[in-house]
Parts: structure tokens; sequence; C-alpha cells
């Protein structure tokens, strides 16, 4: 099936924002390294993200913090905050100590999200391009510049 789907609106303009401003770049996925390099390349992000993780890569897969702290590990720090879409996505980052900002793709609603403790929650990735600045990843920026 994964030759039926697209890419979301805006995901390579938010990759190519967040490059921009100096952030690190990794992917935590609980999918195999084919499955998540396939979709990489139908993105056209292959080039933008710094590492990744996949459920290869570590013994348990999310809601458990393991494909967190492996991306923690790529990065070389442990600050940072993770973007998804699932409420399995905030459990995971929160038991890594990291905050997730979440955007809506179908699976999961505005309130689950926030219930789940999501630092925030945006419609669209668009939406969140719109609002980047009044998220967490504008902290992270500045702190970026200032190493």
């Amino acid at each position: 099936m994964r030759d039926e789907c697209e890419p979301l609106e805006g995901a390579k303009d938010l990759l190519d924002e967040l490059r921009r401003r100096g952030l690190t770049l990794v992917v935590a996925s609980s999918s195999s390294k084919d499955d998540l390099e396939y979709f990489l390349g139908k993105l056209g992000g292959s080039d933008v993200v710094d590492a990744y993780t996949t459920k290869d890569d570590v013994g348990r897969t999310k809601p458990h913090p393991d494909p967190i702290e492996a991306a923690l590990d790529q990065a070389g720090t442990d600050d940072a905050v993770m973007l998804g879409d699932s409420g399995w996505d905030v459990e995971a980052a929160a038991k890594a100590g990291v905050s997730t900002i979440c955007v809506i793709t179908g699976g999961w609603s505005e309130q689950e999200l926030r219930d789940a403790g999501a630092a925030a929650v945006f419609d669209s990735i668009p939406h969140l391009l719109d609002h980047l600045d009044e998220t967490p990843f504008r902290e992270r920026q500045a702190a970026a510049r200032s190493l």
C-alpha cells in the first residue's frame, strides 16, 4: 500500500524550514528501515534529515521511549522537541523527557492529543509553519545558533 501514500501537504517545506533554522533533524520511527527510507525518498527528505532510527534499531517501539532515546543519541543531545501525530508519540517522548508538538493527520483528534500531553496541536503542517515561531522549535533554534 505504500505506493498509494503521498506526503502530507507542507511536509518537505517544514523539513526545509527547520533545516534553514539550523536545527538537527532526526526521525524516530516505529516503521522498518526499508519503509522509512522509501517514504523519506518519496518526500525528498533524505538529504535534509541528519539521521534516523527505526524499529530495527530498538527493542521496543512507541509508546515505549526506546525510539526517542535512540534518536536523541543520534542527535547527540537530550534537548529536543518531537513532532508527532499520535498519542503514542506524545507518550514515548514524555518518557524520554521530550515535549511533543502534534499535527492532526486523521488518526487522533485534537482533544486526544492534548489529553495525551501534547505541548501544542496544529490542524495541518501549513498551519504549524504559519505559527512555527510560537512553538518550542523557536527556542531550539536560538540554542542551536548560540553553540
